[in-house]
């Protein structure tokens, strides 16, 4: 399989690259990603409070660090649980889009999240290939 390309509409409002989430991977009714609007998707994301927040509209680029509550209650919220149960913190994504444009950005998410072993996409809610079922050891 060729290298994945992940692109900016699969980067969520909050840091998180919807590319490498299990639900977006899944087989069966995947999820197309925070950014579209559908009801094929997990109903806590449907439901989002960053995704829905009111002050994102008032940013040009969508993204939450240009927002003026920046970094609000929420996001800190989801970034220490994404810290501690999956080794990434979205603030720290949310900076490097904001300090090196976003295609720096989806070419280091390109390189982090590859299985070494069968080239597939690596999910980040996983610590095991969903293909080739190799273990990936934390970075």
């Amino acid at each position: 399989m060729e290298n994945p390309v992940f692109h900016k509409e699969l980067t969520a409002p909050c840091g998180m690259n919807c590319g490498v989430c299990i639900a977006y991977l899944r087989e069966k009714k995947p999820c197309p990603g925070c950014r579209k609007r559908t009801e094929n998707k997990p109903k806590h994301c449907i439901t989002c409070k960053i995704a829905n927040c009111e002050y994102l509209e008032e940013t040009e680029s969508k993204f939450c660090f240009e927002c003026r509550k920046f970094p609000c209650q929420r996001i800190k919220q989801l970034d220490l649980r994404y810290r501690k149960n999956y080794r990434i913190s979205l603030i720290e994504n949310l900076g490097q889009i904001q300090s090196n444009g976003i295609e720096y950005f989806l070419q280091l998410q390109t390189l982090r999240h590859i299985c070494p072993s069968c080239q597939n996409i690596l999910s980040v809610h996983r610590n095991f290939c969903l293909h080739c079922k190799v273990t990936i050891n934390p970075v």
